[in-house]
């Protein structure tokens, strides 16, 4: 199938995701909203021709909690959204974006205006608040894009919505992936790059793979720097592992489904 046409299926699966989003998604119930972000999300990266790999989903937050992950492209927010619908913490920027943002807004993104020094503090309280009860929310602690090939320094900030909240921590890692294991750099949204720049990097680059790491849970007790400190470690490991510059444990690659084989989840 030509590149031209893979789009032109994209961008009708963005404004069929509009109609969901202004028609049935006001309608459904909680369990019939997380079903539609789910399905519409998985379906956006096989039109991508990405498959998403879980690794560790038995460690999946039962309730509520900040879940925090590395940061590499638009497409990691519906790698999260086709593995477990979670609201994300965002920059005002995409609000604006045609399509996107207004889907963001719809499914309860909270916006952040980096540009504004007390507006941190405002996203931390609306943070606690919603993992307070036994919902989740996702953090990029990077604040920005990387490449994907290491982590960037983590903020410390918002993991004080943790602290506040009495609420646990899930830190994740994304690494996508070519046809024959090794990462790839395709779908990194860095430099003066725009999505359009990004999605066709992609569209070249499949098939892909996301592998998508779950680590343990970090409970409650500490304070937003040994938080930060603790994720950012567990994500880095996570990569290397993902990269292939370090073995992997057994525990951590097990199926969801099958604790007794060590294949990884295909969603």
């Amino acid at each position: 199938m030509s590149h031209s046409l893979r789009k032109a299926r994209i961008f009708l699966h963005f404004g069929r995701g509009m109609v969901l989003a202004a028609l049935a998604y006001p309608r459904a119930g909680e369990e019939g909203r997380q079903a539609l972000i789910r399905d519409w999300s998985k379906k956006l990266l096989r039109l991508c021709g990405m498959t998403l790999i879980v690794h560790g989903d038995e460690n999946t937050l039962a309730g509520g909690g900040l879940v925090v992950g590395n940061h590499v492209s638009w497409i990691d927010i519906y790698v999260i959204n086709a593995w477990r619908p979670t609201p994300f913490v965002a920059k005002s920027e995409i609000a604006k974006w045609p399509v996107v943002g207004w889907l963001a807004k719809t499914i309860g993104t909270i916006f952040i205006q980096r540009e504004k020094r007390g507006d941190a503090r405002r996203i931390m309280q609306q943070l606690a608040d919603r993992i307070s009860g036994n919902e989740r929310a996702f953090v990029f602690p990077e604040g920005t894009t990387g490449d994907g090939q290491r982590l960037l320094p983590f903020h410390t900030n918002l993991f004080q919505a943790a602290v506040i909240a009495g609420a646990p921590v899930q830190p994740v890692c994304m690494m996508y992936a070519d046809a024959s294991g090794r990462q790839s750099l395709a779908p990194a949204y860095v430099g003066d790059m725009n999505l359009f720049d990004t999605l066709n990097a992609m569209l070249e680059a499949e098939p892909l793979v996301v592998h998508l790491y779950i680590g343990e849970v970090i409970p409650v007790g500490l304070d937003r720097r040994a938080l930060a400190a603790r994720a950012e470690r567990t994500i880095g490991d996570a990569l290397l592992a993902l990269q292939g510059r370090e073995e992997p444990t057994t525990e951590e690659w097990m199926s969801s489904d099958d604790a007794s084989v060590t294949a990884p989840e295909i969603v």
